[in-house]
Order: structure tokens, then C-alpha cells, then sequence
């Protein structure tokens, strides 16, 4: 696979609620997402086969992860193994960035609510 520049400000930005907006970057293996959401965003609990970490550049997100809150603040990263029950509120106005591997079928197509 040839090597490729991906450029943020080039990537649509991808309005997935009024809440959240998001813009994806992928390879065969893994997965990165800029994400921004608003301050009371809720991501309702899921769960997905891609290990995830995420990193908050500004902001601040309150996890649930197996019945326990994690709040995630700027310059954390959140690590969630693959398959594990999670949600999120954003207390503050937030951006961050996601990665998953293996990539997230399910974001691929801009139709689907964040997950």
C-alpha cells in the first residue's frame, strides 16, 4: 500500500448529532478520529470488536466503563479493550482524538449515531 498524506483541514467534517461532529482517518489497521463534542454530548453504552484509545486534547469526558466513571481531561488518554460496555458525557465542550484497530466498520459509514 503506498504511502498517503492525509490533511485535517481537507477532511469533511462529518455532523453526526447536533452534539458531536467528527472527522475520520483510516488504514487497513487501525483507525484515527478527531472528534468534538459539545458540552452535555451524551454517547449512549455500547461496545465494539476495535480496541480504542482516546485522547483529549481540550475538554474534559466522563466515561462509564464497567460501572466505573473515569473522568478524562486534557493531555489523558483512556484506554477501552476490545469488546468492553462504555459511554461517555462531555462536561466541557471537547476535542479529541480516538484511534481504533481494527478500524471501525460502522464509522466508515457517515450515516451511523457515534459510537
Amino acid at each position: 500500500m503506498p504511502v498517503h498524506l492525509h490533511r485535517w483541514d481537507e477532511i469533511a467534517l462529518d455532523k453526526v448529532t447536533e452534539m458531536v461532529s467528527r472527522k475520520v482517518v483510516s488504514g487497513d489497521r487501525q483507525m484515527l478520529a478527531q472528534l468534538y463534542l459539545k458540552r452535555g454530548a451524551i454517547v449512549p453504552l455500547h461496545s465494539h470488536p476495535s480496541e480504542q484509545m482516546t485522547f483529549v486534547l481540550q475538554g474534559a469526558l466522563k466515561f462509564l466503563v464497567e460501572g466505573e466513571e473515569t473522568v478524562v481531561r486534557e493531555g489523558e488518554v483512556l484506554h477501552i479493550p476490545a469488546g468492553v460496555p462504555h459511554q461517555s458525557e462531555a462536561l466541557e465542550d471537547t476535542f479529541e482524538l480516538d484511534m481504533f484497530s481494527p478500524p471501525r466498520e460502522d464509522w466508515l459509514e457517515t450515516a451511523d449515531p457515534p459510537s
